[in-house]
């Protein structure tokens, strides 16, 4: 991997990943030989003595908003499924990889992983394990960019770490767009009128509404997630 143990910039920190990610290179389902790659990096990060929650999408298996004819509230549930399938392959992961871990979900499934509560979900990470919080806010129509938010407003994360496709955050899609610009550092307010798709606009606002940072980084590679802890200039952040 390459990467030193030192000294990290954040005490604890929420990382939310899509579930692309977990895709790899196939594009759906889990390729778990990514997800190793990437909880070798959360490995390091706790190992520095980071308390560390993650929240996960399901976009690999299924997007409740592009379900076509189905009833929206029944289709987001079905995308909750789909997180927590993840949840449960990221705690695999960890575990093999020698790291405590605990899957939480915002709706009961006693039989498969803990149900969340706050004042627990503090407790494993005082202890030095890693949260997983699956099924996002345990509510239709809201995003797990949403959850992620939430759950670091919650949990009292210094930061928000959200591993995506692209190395920061641009005035317009930088795939479609050459001449597209980067941007080092933002504002909230700067995301929301500028209508950036740094995250939607429910998940940005309870940010700012609650002074959380979020550091939008590429996950391409996955050392990305140790440079962002200790603290090296990557991405786009956003306080």
């Amino acid at each position: 991997m390459g990467c030193v143990l030192v000294k990290p910039v954040y005490k604890r920190v929420l990382l939310k990943l899509s579930g692309e990610v977990l895709a790899g290179e196939k594009g759906t389902g889990i390729d778990f030989d990514k997800v190793l790659d990437v909880c070798e990096r959360v490995k390091t990060c706790a190992d520095m003595g980071v308390e560390i929650g993650i929240v996960v999408g399901g976009g690999n298996f299924w997007r409740g908003r592009s379900s076509g004819k189905m009833d929206r509230t029944r289709a987001d549930h079905m995308g909750m499924l789909a997180t927590t399938i993840n949840s449960l392959a990221l705690c695999d992961a960890l575990e093999q990889l020698g790291v405590n871990a605990r899957v939480q979900t915002a709706i009961e499934m006693r039989e498969i992983a803990e149900q969340y509560i706050r004042n627990r979900a503090i407790r494993h990470l005082e202890r030095g394990r890693v949260v997983i919080f699956g099924c996002g806010t345990g509510n239709p129509f809201f995003s797990t960019d949403t959850a992620a938010a939430l759950r670091a407003a919650e949990i009292g994360a210094d930061v928000i770490f959200k591993a995506t496709n692209v190395d920061g955050v641009y005035d317009s899609d930088p795939k479609q767009n050459p001449d597209a610009v980067k941007f080092d550092k933002l504002s909230h307010m700067d995301v929301l009128q500028k209508e950036l798709h740094v995250m939607d606009s429910t998940a940005a606002s309870l940010c700012m509404d609650n002074g959380i940072k979020i550091l939008v980084f590429n996950l391409d590679d996955p050392d990305n997630i140790v440079r962002a802890m200790t603290g090296e200039n990557i991405g786009t952040l956003v306080e």
